[in-house]
Parts: structure tokens; sequence; C-alpha cells
């Protein structure tokens, strides 16, 4: 006869279970796993980005020097030109066709803005904006910005590099320079 309160031993496969550490391993991996694959994806996300600016960042120097110099300007290089150029230099990480140049010329350094510009958006997602594409004389100062919109993939648990309403991030080059005498 049982007494009241008293625990009978458990009997077989259950006797086992309480010390059995066998799945523990899975387990384990399965809570540390997920957060460690987020994190990696975020990295690898991060690092395609900031590669991607720094290549926008190197070709718009060299792309600005011809403007600089004022070869730009003897040539009669148009916008979409000098895009075309911009893309020559960089097609294995960006689509031709998607860069935004504007370039802008100032009296003084004080009077030149370099502060990127806002995007607007028509109802389809295509770019609105009028960029200038003032070259200068020689002695004027001469800002030049490129711009591309970088696709980019959801990341895990919400992390986005998105700077932008359609989700994708604006990567913007700015080279600011005085012109050359002729």
């Amino acid at each position: 006869m049982r007494r009241p309160g008293h625990r009978t031993a458990p009997s077989g496969r259950n006797r086992r279970f309480p010390g059995c550490d066998a799945g523990s391993t899975a387990v384990e991996f399965a809570l540390v796993a997920t957060p460690f694959l987020a994190l990696v994806v975020a990295i690898i996300q991060s690092l395609i980005v900031f590669f991607a600016q720094r290549v926008l960042d190197e070709v718009v120097s060299q792309a600005s020097r011809t403007i600089q110099t004022g070869q730009a300007q003897t040539s009669s290089l148009t916008q979409s030109q000098f895009a075309t150029w911009v893309c020559q230099k960089t097609t294995i990480l960006f689509t031709c066709g998607s860069f935004m140049v504007n370039v802008q010329s100032y009296g003084s350094f004080s009077s030149a803005s370099s502060t990127s510009p806002t995007l607007t958006f028509d109802s389809h997602g295509n770019v609105t904006n009028a960029w200038n594409y003032q070259l200068g004389n020689p002695g004027d100062i001469v800002v030049v910005q490129v711009m591309y919109q970088w696709p980019l993939v959801l990341g895990p648990l919400a992390f986005t590099l998105a700077n932008l309403s359609n989700g994708n991030r604006l990567l913007v080059s700015t080279n600011v320079f005085k012109r050359e005498p002729s």
C-alpha cells in the first residue's frame, strides 16, 4: 500500500531520463546557430555594401580628375558619357544606367554644398530628381556627386542598411575641388 506523499521509483526508461544528456548538443546548437547565422549574414551584407561604397569613391575620384583638369570641357563630355565612364570602371558591382550624376560649380568653397540630395520617387518607384551638370570655369569650385541605389536583401532579425524608403541603400560619392587654370 502506498503512503501519502510517497513517490515510487521510476522504472526502466523513465529512470534514465533525468540523467540522460543525449541530444543536448543538438539543442544547444539550435539555440546558438540562429543568432550566429544572423550575425554572419549581417556582417557579409555590411561588408559588400561598404566595399561597393569604397569602389564608387575611388572611381568617382578618378573620373572627377577629368573635370578638374579641363579634359571633360575640351572634349565636350556629356553627363551620360560621364556616367558611362564611371560605369565602365565598376561593371562588376554596379548596373550601368543606374548612376545619377550631379555636378555643380560655385564661386567659393564657402558657398559650395556637398550635402547628399534627397531622392524623390514617382508612383512606379523611379527617381524624379533633375540633376545638374555644370562643369564650371577655371578657378571655380566644383562639386561632383555620383549616386547609386544599392539593392539590399532584408537582413536577418530585421537588420537592414537601407536608407531609402524603397528598401535600397543610397551610395553617394562626393568629390569637391577647385578647377585648374587652363
